[in-house]
């Protein structure tokens, strides 16, 4: 290949995350974006011996002149992160910038990764996407984004292929995301939909793929909703779009009642040039093209997670910083939850933004779901600082603030519901661990040094956060940000890390913070059962047809406590699974 020929396949690599409003949504024809990598500066720092790129090289870089966050000799070459002063940024996590494990950055495969192929669905959606959200016991939002001005409406039904009913026609502006209400449906009922469609000026109506989604089912009643960590699709070494589609096509496949996500989806890196409403909102609309495989038919939940960078210490008063332009883009295309009647959540509107709809809760069968953000209501940077910020590392730096808390603690001691669960991206926000971290900060209550320290930071709060979920009775708390699947309990509660959906290594990460939990490598997605005797958790593996993990990335999982399963890939192996029963509970 010639000198030429590899700038522009490197140029075609880079572009994956310009999903434009310049081109529509523009998948196809992107500019290339600027190498702009090692943070604030330009070098990309030392590597690993390799003829690929900089950003697909997994293994040995130092991290670079301007720090990217510490990405040092654990895991890569120090791209993306902002500013920073190089390797190990990061004090309390293993190994390198991003706490990998020492040395696994020498034994990740050095493989050219071809992140511009995409799937059949995947462009599709790129062209016309249908994405449910905000279900309730008598309605739910389907939203539709197009890349071409069109007009259609919804039909829908209780029998697959019989559409009793249809909303009036709806204009479908370019590159617009259009929210249709359906109302009036029946509660505890599976519906089927399609959406017709046709070009302003056309006779015809197109008729779109059949779909179905379910009301809020009674209590006692069987269901599955599913799961994913983070997916990262700012990372090369962690993300490839294929094994992206794969993991979502086979949740698709289940028929799950719901889909959540846990942050860390829309990362705002270096990659995407100057911070602006349509740059930040690419990054959405990037996640539009694969989130519908799943959402057409379980309405998602996304989580938010501390490189989303939506975040109340990154507000400034106008209306075109980070956080502003995240959290808009976020609630402009993916209908979520706002307090209503069904869902009760944060009344709080913000500046330039209304209200976030960042945490929630609803009941869905003998299930109570609550979600929790520990980043919008956090005064100070946690766990990434963005451009100019400054990262703190007091495990107290980090909170839900008082209103979150206090809702929390009544949405807790009010709930009746058979199984509580709770939603997060990580229980303090920042470090690593599930069980490990519960007993710090208001999460436990100790400073790092195990000094019991609450009444001191939290005066005005009842107790540590992991009190309640025991005195209340939650059965899990679900938690991305580790890149990995583990579990751990913790006085009667299980701590369920969720594994990554896109990462092409197959890695055990954090294995060494993990150190008595139930552990298995990425990649996959977490599908559970609920009904009238357990909870159960399940980890379906994922693994690209070719993938074969090399001896020495075998060897060096399997000495981190990976299952033997690691060593003969299977797409759809049942990697671990376990239950939860129903607690026997008594009234106050």
């Amino acid at each position: 290949m010639s000198d030429q020929e590899e700038t522009q396949n490197l140029q075609s690599r880079r572009a994956f995350l310009q999903l434009g409003s310049s081109v529509a949504l523009g998948l196809l024809a992107l500019p290339a974006i600027a190498q702009q990598d090692a943070g604030n500066g330009n070098s990309i720092g030392a590597a690993s011996p390799s003829s690929l790129p900089p950003d697909l090289i997994a293994g040995g870089g130092v991290g670079g002149s301007g720090g990217g966050q510490g990405r040092g000799p654990g895991f890569g070459p120090g791209p993306d992160y902002g500013s920073g002063p190089g390797p190990q940024n990061r004090p309390n996590d293993a190994g390198g910038g991003n706490g990998t494990p020492p040395g696994l950055g020498d034994v990740i495969r050095q493989r050219h990764f071809d992140r511009t192929v995409m799937t059949p669905a995947v462009l599709a959606n790129n062209a016309f996407s249908v994405i449910l959200g905000r279900p309730t016991n008598k309605s739910i939002v389907v939203s539709i984004l197009s890349a071409d001005a069109q007009e259609g409406y919804v039909e829908y039904g209780v029998k697959p292929g019989v559409y009793t009913k249809k909303t009036s026609l709806v204009q479908f502006p370019v590159s617009t995301p259009v929210e249709i209400k359906l109302d009036g449906l029946q509660p505890n009922t599976a519906y089927y939909y399609r959406v017709r469609s046709r070009a302003i000026g056309e006779s015809d109506f197109a008729e779109g793929a059949s779909n179905r989604f379910h009301t809020q089912r009674a209590k006692g009643s069987t269901f599955t909703f599913a799961m994913q960590g983070d997916s990262h699709p700012e990372r090369p070494n962690q993300h490839l779009p294929l094994l992206y589609a794969q993991t979502l096509t086979a949740a698709a496949q289940e028929t799950h009642d719901l889909y959540f996500t846990s942050g860390d989806d829309f990362s705002v890196t270096s990659r995407i040039g100057p911070v602006t409403a349509d740059t930040v909102r690419n990054l959405y609309l990037y996640q539009r093209a694969f989130l519908p495989i799943v959402a057409a038919s379980a309405p998602v939940f996304l989580g938010n997670g501390n490189w989303d960078y939506a975040a109340q210490a990154n507000l400034d008063g106008t209306p075109d910083n980070v956080s502003v332009l995240a959290q808009n883009a976020r609630n402009s295309l993916f209908p979520q939850p706002s307090p209503d009647g069904f869902y009760s959540g944060d009344k709080v509107p913000v500046q330039f933004i209304g209200l976030l709809r960042d945490y929630y809760e609803f009941t869905w069968g003998d299930a109570h779901f609550i979600y929790i953000d520990p980043y919008w209501h956090s005064p100070l940077t946690v766990d990434t600082a963005f451009q100019g910020k400054v990262r703190t590392t007091d495990v107290w730096n980090s909170t839900l603030g008082d209103v979150q808390y206090q809702w929390l603690k009544k949405t807790l001691s009010e709930s009746t519901s058979k199984y509580k669960i709770l939603i997060t991206h990580h229980v303090l926000g920042t470090g690593r661990g599930g069980v490990e971290d519960a007993k710090f900060g208001e999460w436990g209550g100790h400073d790092r040094e195990g000094n019991y320290q609450f009444e001191t930071y939290r005066p005005d709060w009842d107790e540590p956060i992991h009190r309640l979920l025991v005195k209340h009775g939650v059965d899990v708390v679900f938690q991305g940000h580790d890149h990995v699947f583990a579990r751990g309990e913790l006085d009667g509660v299980v701590y369920q890390t969720l594994p990554q959906p896109a990462d092409p290594n197959y890695v055990l990460y954090f294995a060494d913070v993990y150190k008595n939990d139930d552990k298995r490598p990425n990649t996959g997605y977490v599908r559970v059962t609920v009904d009238p005797k357990n909870i159960t958790v399940d980890y379906i593996r994922q693994y690209l047809p070719e993938a074969s993990p090399d001896a020495q990335l075998v060897q060096f999982a399997k000495d981190n406590g990976a299952d033997d399963g690691f060593a003969s890939p299977v797409s759809g192996q049942l990697a671990f699974s376990y239950k939860i029963p129903a607690k026997v509970r008594t009234l106050a």
